[in-house]
C-alpha cells in the first residue's frame, strides 16, 4: 500500500470508510450478542463489575438446591410425626380398652353360711362340669370346716378340676372365694359358680382378660420404630437424632442447624408392656402415652417453624438472584432498539462513503480517456 499514491480527497473517504466498517463490526457483534460489553476492552469497570455479581448469582442458584433438600427432609420428618403421632393416639386407645376391661382374679360368694346337715350337697361348677360334695357325718357348723373340707375332698375330682384351672379356694372373712392359684401362670377364663350352705357364687376367673391389649400395644410400638427408621431422606433423618445444617450464603457465614430428635418408642419414654392386670399399671401407661403425643406435637412445631425459615430464605435467595443477574445485565445488555438504528445509520453512512469515493476517483479516471 505504500508504493500506490492516493489523492486526499480518495485516503479522506477511505479512512471514513474503514471507520464505519469498524463501528458497524462492533455494532453487529452488539446485535448477535445481546451485550454492549462483551469483554474488559469495551469497558473494564462495567465487565469486572457484572462479572462479579454474575458469579454471586450462579453461587447462590447452587445453594437453592441444597436449601430445596433441606426444605424435603423437613417435610419427611414431618410425615414421620404425624404418622408416629397417629400409632401413639392408636396406643393410647388400646390402653383405654384395656383400662375398660375388668380383670377378675376371683370370684367371691354371696350370702350367709348356714350350718350343714349329714349328706346335704354344695355344688361347684367349673367351667362346664359339675362336682358335687356331700356334707360327712354330723354335718358341717362351721364356714372354716366346710372350707377345710373342701380343700381336702378328693372324691369329687373337684381338687383335680381346680388345679387343672390354676385355681384353689380360699376363704375371705365369711365368704368363700375361688381364685387362681398363682399369679404369675397362665389361668384359663372360667365360669364358676356354687350353691349350697347359704351361699351363692357366680362370676368369671380371667385375669389375663387384657393380654390381647399389651400384645395390640407392643406390635403399635413395634410399627412406631419401623417407621421412625423409614423417615429418612437423602440419608438424613431427623427423628432419629440426626442433624441437618443449611447453608444460606456463598461464602457459609448464614446457616441454620436443625437438631434432630428421637421419635422412636424409646425416644418417647414408651415401653413394651407384659403385665396389664393392675389399672395401676395401665393408667402409667396412659399417662407416658399423654406424655408422648404431647412431645411429638412440640417436635411438630419445631420443624415446623424450621421449615418456614428455610422456604423464607430460599424465597429470598431467588429474588436476590434474579436483582444480581439483572445488575449485571444492567451493565452490559445492548438496547437492541438502539444498536439496530445504529446499524442502519452506519449502512446509510457506508453506502454515503462509498458514493463519495468514486465521485473522488473521478479525476483520476478522467486521464484514462488520453489513451483512448
Amino acid at each position: 500500500m505504500s508504493d500506490i499514491s492516493l489523492t486526499a480527497s480518495m485516503r479522506s473517504n477511505l479512512l471514513s470508510l474503514q471507520n464505519t466498517q469498524s463501528l458497524m463490526d462492533t455494532t453487529q457483534e452488539r446485535l448477535s450478542t445481546g451485550k454492549k460489553v462483551n469483554s474488559a476492552i469495551d469497558n473494564p469497570s462495567s465487565y469486572y463489575t457484572a462479572q462479579s455479581l454474575t458469579n454471586r448469582a450462579n453461587d447462590l442458584d447452587s445453594l437453592l438446591d441444597s436449601m430445596g433438600q433441606g426444605i424435603q427432609t423437613i417435610q419427611a420428618a414431618n410425615e414421620g410425626i404425624e404418622s408416629i403421632t397417629a400409632f401413639v393416639e392408636q396406643a393410647k386407645a388400646i390402653a383405654n380398652s384395656a383400662r375398660d376391661t375388668t380383670v377378675a382374679k376371683q370370684v367371691t360368694s354371696t350370702g350367709t353360711f348356714e350350718p350343714l346337715a349329714e349328706n346335704d350337697i354344695v355344688s361347684v361348677k367349673i367351667g362346664d362340669k359339675t362336682y358335687e360334695y356331700k356334707t360327712p357325718a354330723g354335718g358341717v357348723d362351721d364356714i372354716d370346716t366346710l372350707f377345710a373340707n373342701l380343700n381336702a375332698d378328693a372324691t369329687s375330682g373337684l381338687q383335680d378340676a381346680l388345679a387343672d384351672a390354676n385355681l384353689v379356694f380360699a376363704k375371705n372373712g365369711t365368704n368363700l372365694v375361688i381364685k387362681a392359684a398363682d399369679d404369675s401362670k397362665p389361668v384359663d377364663k372360667t365360669v364358676i359358680t356354687l350353691s349350697g350352705a347359704g351361699f351363692e357364687m357366680s362370676g368369671t376367673v380371667n385375669p389375663d382378660a387384657r393380654d390381647t391389649y399389651v400384645e395390640q400395644y407392643n406390635t403399635i410400638l413395634e410399627q412406631i420404630d419401623q417407621l421412625a427408621s423409614d423417615a429418612s431422606y437423602k440419608g438424613v433423618n431427623l427423628l432419629k437424632e440426626d442433624d441437618l445444617k443449611v447453608v444460606f450464603n456463598e461464602d457459609r457465614s448464614s446457616f441454620l442447624e436443625i437438631k434432630g430428635d428421637n421419635a422412636t418408642s424409646a425416644g418417647l419414654e414408651l415401653t413394651k408392656q407384659t403385665d396389664w392386670t393392675t389399672n395401676t399399671a395401665v393408667d402409667q401407661v396412659i399417662t407416658s402415652v399423654e406424655a408422648a403425643i404431647s412431645e411429638l406435637r412440640d417436635m411438630a412445631t419445631k420443624f415446623g417453624n424450621n421449615y418456614s425459615i428455610v422456604q423464607t430464605r430460599q424465597d429470598f435467595t431467588e429474588n436476590l438472584v434474579n436483582v444480581l443477574e439483572e445488575g449485571s445485565d444492567n451493565l452490559v445488555l445492548a438496547d437492541m432498539n438502539e444498536e439496530s438504528a445504529n446499524m442502519l445509520a452506519l449502512q446509510t453512512r457506508q453506502q454515503l462513503a462509498t458514493n463519495s469515493l468514486s465521485l473522488a476517483s473521478q479525476a483520476a479516471q478522467s486521464v484514462l480517456s488520453l489513451f483512448q
